[in-house]
């Protein structure tokens, strides 16, 4: 069967395409988290145990990026994006069957997968058509419509839980894997040039252990996976600190969530004005060091007891908000060493970007303590933590080739 040709694609429809694509792991994560109460009567299971789903959907969600990045890679970017949505399209009906608990820990997990399939495939689609500031540019263009997905998804979570119960919330995943399936049929070209003889399974481990022993690109991984764990810790956290620690209300709580989703997006349209003039590395540290800077202003204005919900709500905003600077710009300059492997190297990112994700929200729920400092002690260290790894592993590097390249041309 003779390949469907390669046409050029620009890049809003990219954009749109990858985004929409992409869209299915916040529609999973969020859009069920109002009929977590029902769900769990349903499967006659606490709460407690009911929302184990979530991480459960993490680690799957970063395991499947792991085993399908490769196999996008070797087979091409359309077989994987199209078996990964088929699998989110059968598990989410099979959502709407289940039971009990460990079958919808399983259907889940198994979701999970087929959003993981789906997702690893996006940056490596902007990649094979895109580099540099332009991949940047489309990167960021990505993001901000992807961010719609987390600021809409709890709404029509509620709505479809209103009016046709817990079930129309799959059904409705199950709908929007259907649209997206069609988009790529009908859309979406092949976009990678696949070798003439694919890796082999041995192959494969080398080119994990050739992108984990990259320390510039590891460098960007971190700075990318250390700042989402910062702001899954305001995701977790964020019910118990504004609902019960500063007593908020709840028709209040979404307006404070929703607005960190829209300076976000503001963050990502600044950013693709400035990558005209500046470099992505240049702009990532830019977004770390404001990070780092919103950081140390929540410990310390906890730390002095001057916090109260505009103040928190604010500095939060600016270290959520940073994550439009810091994910394109990373994500961009990181792929950029790996052309012929992609898919794989975002697969090694998306993994230790959602296990950092799962494991700083599972730390602070284990932690037990009541109060905000859970929540700013996690961000503080995890925004610190990208800013020093990226200096040491990415930037060391870029100094040391200036400094020899400065000495060969004296010489």
């Amino acid at each position: 069967m003779q390949e469907r040709p390669l046409k050029p694609i620009s890049a809003r429809r990219l954009a749109l395409l990858v985004a929409a694509n992409t869209a299915l792991a916040p529609f999973a994560i969020d859009a069920y988290l109002p009929a977590m109460p029902m769900l769990a009567e349903h499967v006659g299971a606490s709460v407690h145990h009911t929302s184990i789903s979530i991480s459960i959907f993490l680690f799957g969600f970063a395991f499947g990026q792991l085993l399908f990045g490769p196999l996008s890679d070797r087979l091409g970017r359309r077989p994987v994006l199209i078996g990964g949505v088929l699998t989110f399209i059968v598990s989410s009906l099979a959502l709407t069957m289940i039971d009990s608990l460990h079958a919808l820990w399983f259907w889940r997990f198994i979701q999970a997968l087929g959003g993981g399939a789906c997702v690893v495939n996006s940056p490596a689609i902007v990649r094979d058509c895109f580099s540099g500031r332009e991949a940047a540019k489309v990167l960021s263009t990505m993001v901000m419509i992807l961010l719609l997905a987390p600021l809409l998804a709890p709404a029509l979570g509620s709505v479809m839980l209103y009016i046709g119960g817990w079930q129309l919330i799959f059904a409705f995943l199950a709908v929007y894997g259907l649209g997206v399936l069609g988009s790529v049929l009908w859309l979406l070209p092949e976009t990678s040039v696949r070798p003439e003889r694919p890796a082999s399974a041995r192959q494969v481990l080398g080119h994990y252990r050739q992108i984990v022993t990259h320390r510039a690109a590891m460098g960007y991984i971190f700075a990318v996976a250390l700042s989402f764990a910062g702001m899954f810790a305001f995701i977790t956290s964020s019910p118990y600190v504004y609902l019960d620690y500063y007593g908020v209300s709840p028709a209040a709580y979404p307006l404070l969530f929703g607005i960190n989703i829209l300076v976000m997006a503001g963050s990502n349209r600044v950013n693709i004005r400035l990558l005209s003039r500046h470099s992505p590395r240049r702009l990532l540290k830019i977004g770390l060091g404001i990070q780092l800077c919103a950081g140390i202003a929540l410990a310390v204005t906890v730390a002095l007891g001057l916090d109260s919900v505009p103040v928190i709500a604010v500095l939060v905003m600016c270290f959520v908000g940073m994550s439009g600077l810091i994910n394109p710009n990373a994500v961009s300059s990181m792929l950029d060493y790996f052309p012929q492997m992609s898919a794989t190297a975002n697969a090694v990112l998306g993994c230790v970007q959602f296990t950092a994700g799962a494991l700083s929200g599972g730390l602070i729920s284990a932690i037990g303590i009541s109060g905000v400092w859970p929540m700013v002690l996690m961000m503080l260290l995890s925004t610190l933590g990208a800013n020093l790894l990226l200096r040491w592993l990415s930037e060391r590097r870029m100094l040391a080739r200036a400094a020899l390249g400065a000495s060969s041309k004296d010489s």
